[in-house]
């Protein structure tokens, strides 16, 4: 009996289709050289986190449930005095997926979530950092199937980060477009700075 080790759709993509585009591209000499997706982050900030600890264990549930692994809570890192906060209180939660989990979620991000947001346009090109990284903020929770609407009690959102071994924001663009990120179009003969 042979067992066929499963990878996700969006794994093979990138092996199969995306290399190749990116090489032909940027004129790549190895594969080695392409760009990559390394991991992808979520963070959310929990407003009013100091007044109910309840919160910080409804939105760390929340990204465990959303990604299928488990959230963290965020600690402050100092004392705030006019916030009432202080040092190592939980004010947020986070998770950080790689490998099979990361294809997995950026494939449910792009097929299911994303489509969900109301007036839904295309997400920012403008978001690179410099480095080949991408941030995607998403306002409403909710646009996650994995969400049950009736027991939100609030909605909330939070940031996504795409950390990728591209050296430029040119790279991380087209290694996220070729992914199939739906970016709104760029004008004709603006370029991605």
């Amino acid at each position: 009996m042979s067992t066929v080790k499963y990878t996700p759709r969006l794994a093979d993509k990138y092996k199969n289709e995306v290399v190749p585009a990116l090489m032909k591209k940027f004129g790549y000499t190895t594969v080695m050289e392409a760009p990559k997706l390394t991991k992808i982050c979520l963070n959310r900030g929990v407003n009013g986190a100091v007044a109910d600890k309840k919160l910080v264990d409804i939105a760390v549930d929340e990204l465990s449930t959303i990604t299928g692994q488990k959230a963290v809570a965020t600690m402050s890192k100092k004392d705030i005095s006019n916030f009432k906060l202080r040092k190592h209180m939980p004010i947020g939660a986070r998770v950080t997926l790689r490998g099979e989990k990361m294809f997995e979620f950026l494939d449910r991000l792009i097929a299911v979530s994303l489509p969900r947001v109301r007036d839904f346009k295309g997400v920012s090109e403008k978001a690179f950092d410099g480095r080949g990284n991408y941030t995607l903020g998403v306002t409403e929770q909710i646009i996650f199937p994995e969400i049950d609407i009736d027991k939100v009690n609030k909605i909330t959102g939070l940031d996504i980060t795409f950390v990728t071994t591209a050296q430029t924001n040119e790279e991380a663009y087209e290694l996220l477009k070729e992914l199939g990120m739906p970016f709104k179009n760029a004008k004709k003969g603006e370029t991605q700075s």
